[in-house]
């Protein structure tokens, strides 16, 4: 006859040391693989989260602090770093090859941080996929602009979102272009199909690119191997066909429709 055990005693020895209790081989021993197929329950929850690295590339740093305060609450989300210019977007890149860029479409160049015109994160998504072709670009805009999604896409950008979306959507956006899918604005979408076209010729559009980044006459025929008279004459064209006063005016009302 087995001795009797305490009931402290019982609890504390393991229930296989008696025969009257017998083991429950329905769970799984340590080491072994559970019924699921699927291995030890521990080594299930020691599993690593494949994490998301990110660089956010934003003018404001209150909107980058707020960005960063927001995806660090995503568990597989992790921003690598933070920087307010293109260039030091392209020192970011090279240096933490991150898996998505968010970039600001106003994203201004060092050089040029008082000049609005100069101001363009689409360009600098052209650089980053050129220095991390594997990283994933989604373009950050507060405004909808027709051009922009079409100039986004021209650049490899793999989305477009508004800075007004909540932190769940930007969440969800930032895992859809991780997995290589494409993330677009609705709203934005509906307005480029619907944009006008331009009523200008590309080289009306060149010209009138290049006075939009503050050169004289001069300056632009140089650099576009034009007579001074010539480019007179594509500025006055544009000015006519935008019902424009200035080139000034001329520039904006492009801007204003996405044609430059």
């Amino acid at each position: 006859m087995a001795p009797r055990l305490s009931p402290v005693k019982a609890a504390i020895c393991p229930a296989q040391e008696h025969p009257s209790h017998p083991r429950d081989h329905s769970l799984p021993r340590p080491g072994k693989t559970s019924p699921d197929g699927r291995g030890p329950r521990s080594a299930r929850v020691q599993e690593k989260v494949n994490v998301i690295s990110i660089v956010i590339a934003e003018n404001l740093q209150l909107f980058r602090s707020g960005l960063v305060a927001l995806l660090a609450n995503e568990p597989d989300i992790s921003v690598v770093e933070t920087v307010e210019s293109r260039s030091k977007l392209a020192a970011a890149v090279r240096h933490s090859q991150p898996r998505v860029a968010l970039i600001d479409i106003d994203l201004a160049g060092e050089e040029s941080a008082g000049d609005p015109s100069a101001r363009d994160g689409i360009a600098a998504a052209g650089a980053v996929l050129a220095q991390a072709p594997a990283c994933r670009v989604v373009i950050m805009a507060e405004r909808r602009r027709p051009g922009d999604l079409r100039r986004a896409v021209a650049a490899g950008a793999a989305g477009f979102v508004m800075k007004d979306i909540s932190p769940a959507e930007l969440a969800d956006a930032v895992r859809r272009v991780a997995r290589d899918e494409q993330v677009i604005d609705a709203a934005l979408a509906f307005a480029e199909i619907g944009a006008a076209r331009s009523p200008l010729t590309p080289r009306e559009l060149e010209v009138l690119r290049a006075a939009a980044q503050g050169g004289t006459v001069t300056e632009i025929a140089g650099e576009l191997y034009l007579s001074s008279g010539t480019v007179r004459n594509y500025l006055a064209r544009a000015l006519t066909k935008m019902g424009a006063r200035t080139r000034v005016e001329a520039v904006s009302k492009a801007r204003e429709h996405g044609w430059l």
